[in-house]
C-alpha cells in the first residue's frame, strides 16, 4: 500500500463545501454518509435526487420546475429539469453578492499588459452586446463564432450570446483559416468576433489578412466584429461587413441587462472535437447542463468558493476556457492569461499566484511536465499562500508530476487531477478535498458520474486496464453534433460500443480504493501480441530515463502484423546512445512488462501535439502508415508531422 502524497487536515475537510454537502445530503435523506464513497455511491442511485440538491446547493438562479430527471428508453434520451428556465448569463452575471466595484475578470498578457473589468462593467458591456445582436435581428438559436485570444472581450462576447439566447462558438486566434473555416464552415454564424491579432513568446501575429479571408469564405456572415490586440485602430478595409469592438458596444451604450429565460436544454455552445483523422465534430452542449455541471465540480470538487480567484492556463480553442468561464457563476474572480506561459520564463505563472491570490490554479500536465525538466521550483521562490487547490488536464499526469508539485510547488495544496473532455464540457473523473492524493492517481469518479471500467468482454473490473464508460445519464450528455444526421452521429460516436452506454474512448484502470488511473486513449492503445497496452503507460517509465524530454509511442504496420515504435525527443545536449536506449528497454520490461518494449526506440526533434496539449498518436501512426491526415490545422505543430513522414529509421 503506497503512502498518499497529501492528506487534507481535518479542519480542511470539514471546511469544505463538499463535506457540507455531505452533510446536507445526510440530513435530508436521513442516510449514513460516513465519506465522498458514500455519497458518490449514494448520487449514482438517485441521479434525481442528487441533481435535485445540487441545484439547490450551488445555487443556481432560474425556476428548477418539480421534476429533476425523466428517465428514456435510452441513456441519451434521459431528460434533467424538463420543466425548468434559466438563463445562462444571468447566473453567470449574478455575482453571488460581490461588491460592483470588484474585478470579475482580470487579464494578463506575456508581455506585462494588464487589466480587469469589475462586476458593474462586465454587466453593462455584456448588455450592450446583447442589445446590439437583437439590433441586427440575431435571436435564440443563431450562432455568434469568435476566434480569439484569451482576452475579456471574448467572454462578453459569450455572455451577450447568452443572454439572447443565441449558440456561442469559438476557436483560438492561432488556427490558420482552413482550421477555423472547417469549424464554422459547418455551423453558420451570423456574427464573428476576432481580434486583429495575438502575442505569443514575444512575438506579434497580425491575423487581418487571414480574417478577409475567413469573412470571404463564410458566407453566412452579416457581422465581423474586430477588436484591437496590436493596434488601438486595426485596418479593416477588406473585411465585409467590419466594426470595431468598442463601435459594436458604443451603438447600444444604454442598454440594461435583459435575461429571457430558456428551457434546461436550450443549446449553449457548440465546441469541436480535435479532428486530427478527420472533419472536426461539431458537438452541441446544453445551457442548464453545463451550467450545474461545472458548479458542481467547480464547487464541490475544487472548492471554489464566493470570492476566490481561479485560474486555468487555456485558450478559446478548448474547452477548459468554457470551464473557467463558469467560475463566474460562483461569483469567483476569473484570471484570463494570454501568450506563452514561459515568457519571459518560467516562473510568470506562479508571479501571477501571488500578485493576484489565486485559490484554484488550472494548468495542463504537459505544463507541470515541462516546469519541472526546467528546474523550477516555485516552493523556493514564491509564496504561494492563497494557493488551495491545483487542477491538472489534457492528458495524463504522470507520477512524477504528481510528485513535482508536492516537492517542488507546494506541500499542503490539494492536487485534483482531473479527466473529462470536450464530448462532455466537464469531467468523469476528479478530484475529492476530503480524500488522500496518491501518486498518478486521480481521486475518483465525480459524484453524479456512474463509472467502470469493461474488459473486452464487457464485463466491470476493478485492477485490471479496460474501457472506461459511463453507464447513466448526466445533464451534460451532447444534446446532438450539429448538421444532417447529427443525433444519429452522436448515437453511434459514444453509444454504439457497449451496448448503449457512454464509451469514452479512454483506456484506464480503477484501483480497489476506488481511483483512477488514465492510461491513454482507447483508440491509440497498442496491442503487443493480443495484448493491449495504454501508451501514458510507455510515457511514464520512458520520461524518467535521463535525457528522455518526452515521447511517443504508436503501432506501425509491419510483415502483416503490427510493431511498436517509440519515438523519443530528447533534452538538450543528450543523444540516443546505446546505452540510453538499453536503459529505456530493461524499465519498460522490468517496470511494466517485456511486451511494452517497443520493436524500435528512434530519436525525433519534435512531437506533434493538439492545441489542448495532448500528444496526437492518431496523427503519428496515420503518417506512418501512409495513411491521410485530413485536418492539420487542430495541431499546434503540424511542421512537426515530417519529421516521421520517411523517417530514416522506420525503413531500414
Amino acid at each position: 500500500m503506497t503512502l498518499p502524497l497529501w492528506t487534507p487536515s481535518p479542519a480542511r475537510v470539514e471546511a469544505s463545501h463538499l463535506a457540507a454537502f455531505r452533510r446536507r445530503v445526510a440530513a435530508e435523506t436521513g442516510l449514513d454518509l460516513p465519506d465522498t464513497r458514500a455519497l458518490h455511491a449514494w448520487s449514482v442511485s438517485e441521479p434525481g435526487r442528487f441533481w435535485d440538491l445540487t441545484w439547490d446547493d450551488t445555487g443556481v438562479i432560474g425556476h428548477k420546475g418539480d421534476l429533476a430527471m425523466e428517465p428514456g428508453s435510452a441513456m441519451w434520451e434521459a431528460k434533467f429539469f424538463p420543466k425548468a428556465s434559466l438563463n445562462f448569463a444571468e447566473n453567470l452575471l449574478d455575482g453571488r453578492g460581490v461588491a460592483d466595484q470588484e474585478p470579475a475578470i482580470i487579464y494578463h498578457r506575456e508581455d506585462g499588459l494588464g487589466r480587469s473589468l469589475t462586476w458593474a462593467e462586465l454587466r453593462s458591456q455584456t448588455a450592450a452586446f446583447a442589445a446590439a445582436l437583437r439590433a441586427m435581428g440575431v435571436g435564440a438559436g443563431d450562432r455568434v463564432a469568435a476566434w480569439m485570444p484569451n482576452v475579456p472581450e471574448t467572454i462578453v462576447a459569450m455572455l451577450g450570446a447568452a443572454t439572447i439566447g443565441a449558440v456561442f462558438t469559438s476557436t483560438s486566434a492561432d488556427f490558420g483559416v482552413s482550421g477555423v473555416v472547417d469549424r464554422f464552415g459547418q455551423v453558420a454564424p451570423r456574427v464573428l468576433i476576432a481580434a486583429d491579432g495575438y502575442l505569443y513568446g514575444g512575438r506579434a501575429f497580425s491575423r487581418l489578412e487571414q480574417l478577409r479571408q475567413i469573412a470571404a469564405a463564410l458566407p453566412s456572415l452579416e457581422k465581423v466584429v474586430v477588436v484591437p490586440v496590436l493596434a488601438p485602430t486595426p485596418d479593416l478595409e477588406g473585411v465585409a461587413s467590419a466594426v470595431t469592438y468598442e463601435a459594436f458596444l458604443s451603438s447600444q451604450a444604454s442598454a440594461t441587462e435583459d435575461h429571457q429565460r430558456f428551457p434546461f436544454d436550450h443549446p449553449l455552445y457548440i465546441l469541436y472535437s480535435s479532428g486530427t483523422t478527420g472533419q472536426p465534430k461539431c458537438i452541441v452542449h446544453r445551457a442548464g447542463g453545463v451550467l450545474i455541471k461545472h458548479l458542481q465540480e467547480q464547487q464541490h470538487h475544487c472548492d471554489l468558493r464566493t470570492g476566490d480567484r481561479i485560474f486555468y492556463f487555456t485558450t478559446c480553442g478548448w474547452m477548459m476556457w468554457n470551464w473557467l468561464a463558469s467560475g463566474l457563476a460562483t461569483g469567483a474572480t476569473i484570471v484570463l492569461f494570454d501568450g506563452n506561459p514561459f515568457h519571459p520564463g518560467p516562473e510568470v505563472l506562479f508571479d501571477l499566484v501571488d500578485d493576484l491570490e489565486i485559490a484554484v490554479f488550472g494548468v495542463s500536465a504537459k505544463y507541470l511536465d515541462a516546469g519541472s525538466k526546467a528546474g523550477v521550483r516555485p516552493a523556493l521562490t514564491h509564496r504561494l499562500d492563497s494557493l488551495r487547490t491545483i487542477t491538472s488536464t489534457g492528458s495524463p499526469l504522470s507520477e512524477d508530476g504528481f510528485r513535482f508539485v508536492y516537492n517542488s510547488i507546494k506541500l499542503d495544496v490539494h492536487l485534483a487531477s482531473i479527466s473529462g473532455g470536450t464530448d462532455l464540457c466537464g469531467s468523469f473523473v476528479g478530484g475529492d478535498p476530503t480524500m488522500p492524493v496518491h501518486a498518478g492517481e486521480i481521486q475518483g469518479a465525480a459524484l453524479g458520474m456512474a463509472m467502470s471500467v469493461l474488459d473486452p468482454d464487457g464485463q466491470p473490473v476493478v485492477g485490471a486496464p479496460g474501457e472506461l464508460v459511463c453507464t447513466a445519464p448526466f445533464p451534460s450528455m451532447p444534446l446532438r453534433f450539429w448538421g444532417e444526421d447529427g443525433m444519429a452521429r452522436y448515437v453511434s460516436t459514444y453509444y454504439s460500443q457497449n451496448q448503449g452506454i457512454w464509451t469514452h474512448g479512454d483506456y484506464a484502470r480503477v484501483t480497489d480504493r476506488g481511483t483512477y488511473v488514465i492510461l491513454g486513449r482507447s483508440d491509440a492503445t497498442l496491442n503487443a501480441g493480443g495484448v493491449r497496452i495504454g501508451t501514458a503507460e510507455i510515457y511514464r517509465v520512458v520520461e524518467t530515463v535521463p535525457g528522455v524530454a518526452e515521447a511517443v509511442a504508436i503501432g506501425q504496420k509491419w510483415d502483416s502484423d503490427t510493431r511498436i515504435v517509440l519515438f523519443v525527443r530528447l533534452t538538450e545536449g543528450a543523444g540516443l546512445t546505446p546505452e540510453v536506449e538499453a536503459e529505456i528497454r530493461r524499465r519498460l520490461s522490468e517496470e511494466e512488462s517485456p511486451r511494452h518494449v517497443p520493436a524500435l526506440i528512434l530519436p525525433v526533434a519534435d512531437i506533434p501535439r493538439t492545441r489542448s496539449g495532448k500528444i496526437s498518436e492518431l496523427a503519428v501512426t496515420a503518417v506512418v502508415n501512409g495513411e491521410p491526415i485530413t485536418n492539420v490545422e487542430a495541431l499546434a505543430n503540424p511542421e512537426s508531422l515530417e519529421l516521421f513522414r520517411n523517417h530514416p529509421g522506420l525503413h531500414p
